[in-house]
């Protein structure tokens, strides 16, 4: 997916609230701001979101010299989607057996609620309950069935910290052995290695890096080694705006779990915003 000019006030809006939580001063913040409308005004339209949003984390971190921002935010986040994990638990259990994989998939896309999106609020517990009620905008579900019925492992991509414990469930339900992708260095509230280990990924999944400190899965900026396993993936699992606007034209191995929170990509989906979805590349 290419950035759109409606993307720029969000970019502008990451670098201030990236900037003062990391706690710097309003000279600092508007030195940042400077910086980033200079990047703004160089990049191609051509360009992914995260092409552009990694430059622009990048210049906070440099200013500020705090290397993870969001790093209460992301334990915040965890700690209250632990809270509802034996709930949704005990909801999968009830669940029917051939209709598991799809209430699994639901939490996991609920959870994709916790971003960092200036000014967004949000109750988890009513999003989790308002995406297993509601009809998938799209609902590519049983071909996701059927390709981890024939694939012998799975690669999973990461998003936000936090609904890393929603992604617990699905995993769950996959029959065969997933491979759990986070970030190799902080971004924004991205998931990276500690954040996964206390959300309790590592109890369900083989954990690897990235090697990358770009939002979603832009694999030029990857370390060769997961290049290698992307490459050799049967199936991946793709969660977040981030991944969808990498990977949006990646092929048919690659499912997208979703919940379209800005009007840019919402259009681009060709969906209404606040829809929750399962698509395949």
């Amino acid at each position: 997916m290419r950035t759109y000019l409606d993307c720029y006030p969000c970019l502008l809006g990451q670098a201030l609230e990236a900037a003062r939580m990391a706690g710097a001063d309003e000279l600092e913040q508007r030195a940042i701001l400077h910086r980033v409308l200079e990047l703004l005004g160089d990049v191609p339209l051509s360009s992914k979101p995260p092409q552009i949003n990694q430059p622009v984390h990048r210049i906070v971190r440099e200013k500020t010299g705090n290397g993870d921002p969001y790093r209460e935010v992301k334990a915040q986040s965890t700690r209250e989607a632990l809270k509802l994990l034996p709930w949704m638990e005990r909801t999968l259990a009830d669940a029917e057996p051939d209709e598991r994989l799809e209430t699994a998939a639901r939490f996991a896309i609920a959870g994709n609620i916790m971003d960092a999106i200036p000014g967004r609020q949000y109750d988890l517990q009513d999003e989790v309950r308002r995406a297993l009620d509601e009809p998938l905008a799209i609902n590519d579900v049983e071909a996701l069935r059927n390709a981890l019925g024939r694939a012998d492992w799975v690669l999973y991509l990461a998003d936000n910290a936090g609904e890393t414990v929603c992604d617990r469930l699905l995993i769950r339900v996959i029959e065969a052995p997933v491979r759990y992708a986070v970030k190799g260095r902080p971004v924004i509230n991205d998931a990276t290695m500690e954040d996964a280990r206390a959300a309790g990924v590592d109890q369900e999944a083989e954990l690897i890096s990235s090697g990358s400190d770009a939002a979603g899965t832009l694999l030029e900026t990857c370390s060769p080694a997961f290049r290698e396993l992307y490459e050799r993936a049967p199936v991946i699992i793709a969660k977040g705006q981030a991944n969808y606007e990498c990977l949006s034209e990646a092929g048919s191995r690659v499912f997208f779990l979703l919940q379209a929170k800005c009007p840019v990509l919402a259009r681009d989906v060709g969906v209404p915003v606040g829809s929750t979805i399962i698509r395949q590349g």
